[in-house]
């Protein structure tokens, strides 16, 4: 089952969850506020794979210029 990342538009909550691709399946909630006002956002993963350094190159920084913020 996929993670997906919210954020809440009602309180500004950014949570996780555990959800299947069923497009049935009800929205999630904030687990803050309890709105249903929650929008999917676009998250990005790391992965290693065998034989690779344990920690990815680079400055550890992302290269995207966004504040991580919801407006």
């Amino acid at each position: 089952m996929p993670m997906f990342e919210y954020v809440c538009r009602a309180c500004g909550e950014r949570f996780e969850e555990l959800r299947s691709l069923d497009p049935d399946q009800p929205a999630p909630v904030c687990p803050e506020c309890g709105s249903g006002q929650v929008v999917k956002l676009f998250s990005s993963f790391a992965s290693l794979s065998p034989g690779s350094p344990s920690t990815p190159k680079g400055s550890g920084r992302s290269s995207c210029g966004g504040s991580g913020r919801f407006t």
